[in-house]
C-alpha cells in the first residue's frame, strides 16, 4: 500500500506518468469495438423484458424436493408459453410465465399445486400487466432525458460546452456497453435493472468531473507560456487524479462483485442479479471512460481552438530552436500554469521528470557558484 501512495504522490507532483492523450486513438478504437460489439449483440439478441415490462404472472412455491427442470416442464405444458424457473435459497421456487391471461394463469396455478401434491393456496400467484411495465419504462427514459440536459447545462456553466459534450460521449458510451452486456449474457430486464442504469450516470460522471477540475485549474492563463501545449497539461492533470480513480473504482465494485458473484450467483436472488450486473458493469465502464475517453476528447476539441493551435505552433519551434542549440528543451523561467514549477515534462514521451533547480542549472553551464567564497 506504501508503494501504491509513494506512485499516486509522484503521479500528482508530475514525476512519473504516461501518455493516456498521446495514445487516445487507441483508446478510441478500443471503445469503438466494445460499442460495437455491444450494438451488435443488442440488435441480434434483443433485451430479455421480465414480465414487469411484458407482462405475466409469477408463481412462487413452497418449500419443495421436486427438480426445478421437473417445474419447468408441468408449468409450459399448462401455460403453452415459455416459463423461468429460479431456485429461492434452498427450498421454494419461482416460476415466471411471461404473456399469461388471467385464466391460464389459474390453470397454471392448479397444475403446479397438484405436481408439488400441495393446496392451489399454497402456491401464490402475482399477475403484472404489461401498461405497468409500459409506465416505469416511460418514467426511465424521461429521467435519464432530463438528467442528461442537467449534466449538459450544469458542465458547460461550471467548465466549458467542451467537456460538457465530452462527459455526455462518455455517459452513452457507458450506458451502451452496459445494455449491451445485459444483451449478451441474456439477463432480464427489471425495474431493479433501470434503478441500476440510473445509479450508475452519476457514478460514471465522478471521476470525470474530478479530472475536469483539475484540467481547468491547470489550463488557467495556458497561453502565456510556451512550455506545454493542452494535451500535455490535460495528460498531467490524468495522471495526477488516476491512483484515486482506481481506488474509488476498486472500492466501489467490491461489494458490487459480491452481491453479482455470491447473492445472485450462489444465493439466487433474482433481484439481486438485475442490480448488481448493471452496476458492476457500468462502474467498470464509467471508470474507463473518465479515464480513457472523455480526457482525450476534451483535448481533441480543445486542439481546435485557433488560440490552442497557435500555442501548439509556439511549443513546437521553441523546442526545435532549443534542439537545434544543442539546449535542453526546458525552460526553468517557465511556470507550468496553475500548478508547481519544480517539474518538467518529455514531450516526446509524455513521461514526467523532476528538473534541475535554477542554481544547479547554471552551475553546470560553468558558471559561478553562489555561496561564501574562500
Amino acid at each position: 500500500m506504501s508503494k501504491l501512495g509513494n506512485l499516486g504522490a509522484r503521479l500528482y507532483r508530475g514525476e512519473v506518468g504516461y501518455d493516456f492523450v498521446g495514445k487516445r486513438k487507441i483508446w478510441y478504437g478500443i471503445s469503438i469495438l466494445i460499442t460495437i460489439t455491444a450494438i451488435v449483440g443488442l440488435a441480434v439478441r434483443g433485451l430479455n423484458f421480465g414480465i414487469e415490462f411484458s407482462g405475466g404472472a409469477v408463481f412462487t412455491t413452497p418449500k419443495t424436493s421436486v427438480s426445478a427442470e421437473e417445474i419447468r416442464r408441468t408449468a409450459e405444458e399448462s401455460s403453452g408459453h415459455t416459463a423461468i424457473v429460479q431456485k429461492l435459497g434452498n427450498g421454494p421456487l419461482r416460476i415466471q410465465v411471461s404473456d399469461l391471461t388471467t385464466e391460464k394463469s389459474r390453470v397454471t396455478q392448479d397444475a403446479l399445486a397438484k405436481k408439488l401434491g400441495v393446496s392451489t393456496d399454497k402456491v401464490n400467484t402475482d399477475i403484472v400487466g404489461p401498461s405497468w411495465g409500459d409506465q416505469i419504462a416511460d418514467k426511465a427514459w424521461t429521467g435519464l432525458a432530463i438528467f442528461m440536459i442537467l449534466v449538459v447545462i450544469y458542465l458547460a456553466i461550471a467548465f466549458e460546452w467542451r467537456m460538457a459534450i465530452a462527459a455526455l460521449i462518455a455517459l452513452i458510451h457507458d450506458l451502451t456497453i452496459t445494455v449491451g452486456v445485459y444483451a449478451l449474457v441474456g439477463f432480464e430486464v427489471t425495474p431493479g435493472t433501470v434503478i441500476g442504469l440510473l445509479t450508475i450516470l452519476g457514478y460514471s460522471l465522478y471521476d470525470t468531473v474530478v479530472v475536469f477540475d483539475g484540467l481547468k485549474e491547470s489550463s488557467k492563463d495556458i497561453t502565456k507560456q510556451t512550455r506545454f501545449t493542452y494535451s500535455e497539461i490535460a495528460n498531467r492533470s490524468l495522471n495526477g487524479t488516476l491512483v484515486r480513480s482506481i481506488n474509488t473504482t476498486v472500492v466501489a465494485l467490491l461489494p458490487v462483485a459480491g452481491l453479482l458473484f455470491i447473492g445472485g450467483g450462489f444465493l439466487g436472488a433474482g433481484m439481486l442479479n438485475d442490480i448488481s450486473l448493471a452496476l458492476f458493469v457500468g462502474l467498470a465502464a464509467g471508470a474507463y471512460s473518465s479515464i480513457f475517453i472523455a480526457t482525450p476528447l476534451v483535448a481533441d476539441l480543445k486542439e481546435r481552438d485557433p488560440q490552442i493551435k497557435a500555442l501548439a505552433k509556439r511549443v513546437r519551434a521553441k523546442r526545435a530552436a532549443q534542439a537545434a542549440k544543442g539546449e535542453s528543451a526546458e525552460d526553468p523561467r517557465d511556470e507550468i500554469p496553475g500548478g508547481e514549477d519544480e517539474e518538467t515534462e518529455d514531450a516526446a514521451t509524455g513521461v514526467v521528470g523532476p528538473r534541475q533547480s535554477t542554481a544547479r542549472a547554471r552551475g553546470s553551464r560553468g558558471g559561478r557558484p553562489q555561496g561564501k567564497r574562500r
